[in-house]
């Protein structure tokens, strides 16, 4: 991990802050529009960007170019742009598409930094609801309609009482959606739909577990900043930290872990 100056840190901070005004930005401009369409990035089966995607993108893309320019970006809508200072800025300029066009306000905007070892900050804004979690470089908190506090992921409990969520009820490939449904049969709640809010409740003690599949770098690495800063974990099915997504458990402590991955194992 890159050993950072208190200064550095700051300006890391602060860049991440620029951009997320940014994105809320770009991203409420469109939002509930009763003319806003989508085009779908599959032929299989409809993944849709919007105008709002890639306003948002490029406007936080703009920014790094001013502030940050030896710095590498990937972003779902644009690709990779190289750097040379070793921490890539990792963009999802909304998370939750499908809930950006249903006119649900759980979408949101996924920026964070990493180095060779994976996330080091990450950002989970909510632009409609104005809340924003905050992970990593010393920093764990949420700001929002209730004011600020700091993060923290919910004690330990057994399995039978804990809280599940994950983005859609088909998890992946049938094998997958299996083992969810093995967890899922032994838990106590299981909800759907909330996207990268999810991961947010996770880190500020709502819920105790996220499980999903088939999930991209820039799916996972804010929330994985933010919910390690809360006293979370989060690895793919065998246990590893997985910043490069695929498979996710995200859980509130080592126990709720172990035990959520019993389940998947069968």
């Amino acid at each position: 991990m890159q050993m950072l100056t208190d200064d550095e840190t700051a300006e890391l901070i602060d860049t991440a802050a620029e951009l997320a005004a940014a994105a809320r930005e770009a991203t409420l401009l469109h939002f509930r529009s009763t003319g806003l369409t989508a085009d779908t990035k599959e032929s299989d089966r409809f993944d849709p960007v919007t105008v709002a995607d890639r306003l948002c993108e490029e406007r936080m893309r703009a920014i790094l170019a001013r502030r940050r320019p030896r710095d590498a970006i990937l972003g779902e809508e644009m690709g990779v742009s190289s750097g040379e200072s070793g921490l890539t800025w990792v963009l999802d300029p909304i998370d939750g598409t499908r809930s950006y066009l249903c006119g649900t306000p759980t979408w949101g905007v996924l920026i964070s930094v990493a180095d060779e070892t994976g996330p080091i900050y990450g950002l989970i804004d909510q632009p409609y609801i104005g809340e924003r979690f905050e992970g990593g470089l010393g920093r764990a908190v949420v700001r929002g309609p209730l004011g600020e506090r700091e993060l923290a992921t919910r004690a330990p409990r057994p399995l039978s009482e804990a809280i599940l969520m994950s983005t859609f009820p088909e998890i992946g490939t049938a094998e997958e959606e299996a083992a969810f449904r093995r967890l899922s049969g032994q838990v106590r709640l299981t909800r759907y739909g909330a996207d990268c809010y999810a991961y947010a409740l996770l880190a500020a003690g709502q819920i105790d577990l996220v499980v999903e599949a088939g999930l991209q770098p820039y799916d996972v690495q804010a929330p994985m900043a933010v919910i390690e800063a809360a006293g979370g974990i989060m690895t793919d099915w065998n246990g590893r930290r997985n910043p490069e997504g695929g498979r996710v458990i995200a859980a509130s402590s080592p126990e709720m872990h172990a035990a959520a991955m019993q389940a998947l194992r069968g």
